[in-house]
């Protein structure tokens, strides 16, 4: 039913893209992969999402973000769908059949299914996963009861860009809360259609199966975070970008098509307005657009794109804050709800994540050593854009999730380096033992690789099969088993108290609280200034602030249920699995 309801937002969005898209791509001259119709429809699907999340964003802004809203929006990119379809089908039936696949070709496109089809199993497990029950979908669960964007101040993040999150809160009422996880992964099977696409026309099919495979194992497309979602703008811009770019100047149009640059302007835009570090890649973009075009016609007409999906976010921060990218701008335009502590705080964190990116994507090393990058300028633009995402990425965070976004494309020139080893390794096989012994070793190394490859992605399979929650009483289980607290914060939702709720430890679990619900390392609520003081003064001040109740984790916070006398002025109600919540008594009995 998931998947059946995916299907039909798919079509939806497509159907509104492909209206735009047409008046787009008319008349462009031909450019190596701007006839590829299979390209063009992965860009109108990701041209719909898009324009999807603008609606929902005006309709947030209006208050009116409900399901009659989000129906009548689905029901305009159906209508558009269908009237397309017959024409679009005629197009995909007339394409040529390409030339007969050889046997590397089979067997990694085989690979390369393999690993679609198992991550269709992967987003069908109930949330789980840390951000998305943080402030993600708690923020989607605000937004769908009130059908208006707002500052909530109890989120992790209040002041955050929450463009992609407004799918999840148009799905919530609608669908539950596992499809936020199937539109999340959404973003990211785009984006690998697109690389798929960029690579079958400017490398191999090889290539192309195994730059689908890399990324489609690397992306998280288990949750409902919101990487798939940027992934798959950033690959759209760079993708526009390069046929823009690409475009033959002739006599008769000496000038490439500005529109191309507003379109990619406005899937930076939505990215931007998603996630802050989408606009580390404005200084690139900005230098390969002024390399060729400088007319200020072209410029504010990118400029507009690109402000209509993210405006709203920015404009809002500076407007109550000061500081436009709340809170990470908080160094140059001044501090809000974070101080310079728990600046300092989220800073270490990011660092103490900081790790190597997926071993997958290392031989991108090698692509200036290929003939691909020597004969193929898309490759060479790849190459580009892969080297300005590690730079960026090792002056800042080095923490690889936010280096999603470039994924995609790395994975592509990953793929590159990993059939020039391939190349390598026959070349030498042959010099040393000659063409019988390469034969046979490149059949015994390639079934090894297939072994493995099978081996790996069948535990992978297993593993997800094993999380989805069919019934009621499987979800229970689930949740019960993988989100801490849940039993206790399960008791707290079907017996409400009064006053408001604190919670200690169990941040990554909020979702499934009253919420609202206090309590975090940062922010105005935060532990320092509450859980630090002896516990009379402590409970009097959770008085003074309107909490009633206090929500535990004793693992994590053993230092608080165990001051002197906390047994005086906090009531135990419920407790299991390490998890206390307590009544607070600000005047001892």
């Amino acid at each position: 039913m998931h998947l059946a309801g995916l299907a039909v937002v798919l079509l939806a969005i497509w159907g509104a893209g492909d209206a735009l898209m047409r008046r787009l791509w008319g008349g462009a001259p031909h450019t190596p992969g701007r006839d590829d119709p299979w390209l063009r429809m992965a860009l109108s699907a990701a041209t719909g999402l898009g324009l999807a999340i603008v609606a929902l964003q005006g309709l947030g802004i209006a208050g009116l973000l409900r399901p009659p809203g989000t129906l009548a929006l689905l029901a305009i990119g159906l209508t558009l769908a269908f009237w397309r379809l017959p024409a679009q089908w005629r197009v995909l039936r007339a394409l040529p059949s390409g030339p007969p696949m050889g046997r590397a070709e089979r067997v990694a496109t085989v690979v390369a299914i393999g690993a679609f089809a198992i991550s269709l199993f992967e987003p069908m497990a109930p949330p789980h996963a840390f951000d998305e029950m943080m402030y993600h979908l708690p923020y989607a669960r605000q937004v769908a009861e009130s059908g208006a964007l707002g500052i909530h101040d109890w989120l992790r993040y209040p002041w955050f860009p929450y463009n992609y999150d407004l799918l999840y809160a148009a799905a919530l009422p609608l669908a539950g809360d596992v499809f936020p996880h199937l539109l999340h992964a959404l973003g990211g099977w785009l984006a690998a259609a697109l690389v798929w696409r960029l690579a079958v026309t400017h490398t191999d099919r090889v290539c192309a199966a195994i730059a689908l495979a890399a990324w489609l194992m690397m992306g998280e497309f288990f949750n409902a975070l919101i990487d798939m979602g940027v992934a798959l703008f950033v690959v759209g811009a760079f993708t526009v970008l390069w046929l823009w770019w690409s475009t033959p100047v002739t006599p008769a149009q000496p000038r490439r098509p500005a529109r191309w640059l507003g379109l990619a302007a406005f899937y930076l835009g939505v990215a931007a307005g998603s996630k802050y570090q989408a606009l580390t890649f404005l200084p690139l973009v900005a230098v390969c657009v002024a390399w060729r075009e400088r007319r200020p016609g072209p410029w504010l007409l990118a400029l507009g794109c690109f402000l209509l999906p993210c405006i709203y976010w920015f404009g809002r921060n500076w407007l109550q804050t000061g500081d436009p990218f709340n809170p990470i701008g908080a160094k140059v335009f001044g501090f809000t709800n974070w101080n310079v502590d728990d600046y300092k705080r989220q800073v270490d964190d990011v660092r103490a994540h900081a790790a190597l990116p997926n071993v997958m994507l290392w031989p991108a090393l090698l692509v200036p050593f290929t003939l691909a990058f020597r004969t193929r300028p898309a490759v060479r633009a790849a190459a580009l854009f892969g080297a300005w995402s590690v730079l960026v990425w090792l002056a800042t965070s080095r923490y690889p999730r936010y280096m999603a976004a470039s994924f995609p494309i790395l994975a592509w020139l990953g793929a590159i380096g990993w059939c020039q080893l391939w190349r390598w390794a026959v070349a030498a096989l042959q010099r040393r033992g000659g063409e019988r012994l390469h034969r046979r070793m490149s059949a015994g190394l390639g079934t090894a690789m297939v072994a493995v490859l099978l081996v790996a992605g069948g535990a992978r399979l297993w593993n997800h099969l094993r999380q989805i929650s069919p019934t009621p009483e499987t979800r229970e289980a689930y949740l019960a088993r993988n989100v801490p607290g849940y039993a206790v914060l399960s008791w707290l939702r079907a017996n409400p108290q009064p006053g408001r709720l604190y919670q200690v430890g169990l941040s990554d679990a909020i979702y499934f609280a009253p919420n609202p619900v206090w309590g975090d390392v940062f922010g105005r609520y935060r532990y320092s200034d509450f859980l630090l003081l002896p516990a009379p003064e402590m409970a009097r001040k959770f008085a003074q602030e309107g909490f009633g109740t206090i929500v535990i984790q004793t693992a994590l916070g053993p230092f608080v249920d165990g001051k002197p006398g906390f047994e005086r002025h906090f009531q135990l109600l419920s407790e299991k699995d390490g998890v206390k919540a307590y009544r607070i008594l600000p005047d001892a009995p």
